[in-house]
């Protein structure tokens, strides 16, 4: 029996011991951005959507402990109204990445895998569809390929996320003006060099051009690789930003997806995930201080779903214990964080269908004028 009762012993410490994970707590002096106040009321111009793919308030929670300590400020952290999005799909408690983009893309529940399709496989109009009928420019950035589920919610309309060859074509005519990210070996470049200002390489963004083309970026086969030679998710938004900024259209609607933060959570691979948070709230810094400065453009930061089911359980000297739960999404809410004008709508507890309509009122969508803005 004592023999037994040894083993079962054995047997839970090493089980705790490969569950557990020390992440030593960083030192950083907080930057503290320039936050303005916004009143209330105010209807906004443009929209970006910054989307942390996976990222729930535990990851932020770590990343915010590793980069700077305990006592850190995050650039996400300094945006002032904060809400709360359930995520489940249709028929699931927990959704993957198509149908929780579906949801804010499109305003409806879906079932998973499902991209801007309703249960019944009839097509739902997503909201680049719509601002582009009211004479608005469209864009995205991910650090996946621009084929993967959060991009393709935005103009797919197809019945398995893992078709990319068909959301490639979908994505080539569609209303997205720029595509930033990887997913080269799903596109023929030449077919679309007449339409398509086609970037290639991190050196092609320091680039200028003009509105005769619409713009794609392919760094990378599928996802892109970090790595001197790639752009980041940050260098990718600005450039995006940029070009929009200079249209002449009656607005523009972005979105910048963090994509790789979730495949670190898949992985259960804590420093990894913090590299991709890392980049991440770089990028919102960016978009913090660009609001600041334009004061036209509401920007909302959530994620579609979490992942990874992380946990921070205590402080061990200089280090916090953490452990996963799954290698999986979960059904636990994500953060919402808002700020511009129009950001008091994005406080308090939500569903991800809410970010649909909420954006459309921020930017006064019933009173827009129905107009193309020609490139």
């Amino acid at each position: 029996m004592k023999k037994i009762s040894l083993l079962l012993l054995l047997i839970i410490t090493a089980c705790d011991s490969s569950d557990t994970e020390l992440i030593e707590i960083g030192s950083k002096e907080t930057e503290h951005l320039n936050i303005e106040n916004f009143p209330h009321g105010l209807k906004a111009k443009n929209i970006i959507l910054a989307v942390g793919d996976g990222n729930g308030f535990n990851q932020t929670m770590l990343s915010r402990i590793a980069i700077g300590g305990l006592d850190y400020r995050l650039a996400i952290d300094q945006i002032p109204n904060l809400g709360v999005s359930s995520t489940h799909s249709y028929d699931n408690v927990y959704t993957d990445s198509a149908a929780s983009a579906t949801a804010w893309s499109t305003g409806h529940k879906t079932k998973n895998r499902y991209l801007a399709l309703d249960i019944d496989k009839q097509e739902l109009k997503t909201i680049t569809e719509m601002l582009h009928k009211k004479g608005y420019q469209n864009a995205l950035v991910a650090t996946s390929s621009v084929v993967h589920a959060t991009p393709a919610a935005l103009y797919a309309h197809i019945d398995s996320r893992y078709k990319y060859d068909e959301i490639a074509d979908q994505l080539v005519n569609s209303s997205i003006d720029i595509a930033l990210g990887g997913g080269l070996k799903f596109f023929d470049i030449e077919s679309i060099k007449n339409t398509h200002y086609v970037l290639l390489d991190k050196a092609s963004l320091n680039d200028t051009y003009d509105n005769q083309k619409k713009i794609i970026g392919l760094f990378d086969d599928d996802g892109i690789e970090r790595g001197s030679n790639q752009p980041t998710q940050r260098e990718m938004t600005d450039f995006a930003l940029k070009h929009l900024s200079k249209n002449k259209c009656n607005g523009f609607f972005l979105m910048t997806e963090g994509s790789q933060i979730d495949w670190a959570a898949h992985d259960n691979n804590a420093n990894e995930m913090i590299t991709e948070f890392r980049d991440f709230d770089l990028t919102i810094k960016d978009l913090i201080n660009f609001v600041t400065k334009n004061k036209e453009t509401l920007l909302i930061v959530t994620a579609d779903h979490e992942t990874g089911g992380l946990q921070i359980l205590k402080q061990k000297g200089s280090s916090v214990t953490i452990q996963w739960g799954t290698g999986s999404h979960t059904s636990i809410p994500v953060g919402v964080f808002a700020y511009g004008p129009g950001s008091e709508l994005f406080n308090g507890m939500m569903d991800n269908t809410d970010l649909h309509y909420k954006m459309l009122d921020a930017l006064d969508f019933k009173n827009l004028n129905n107009e193309v803005c020609d490139l």
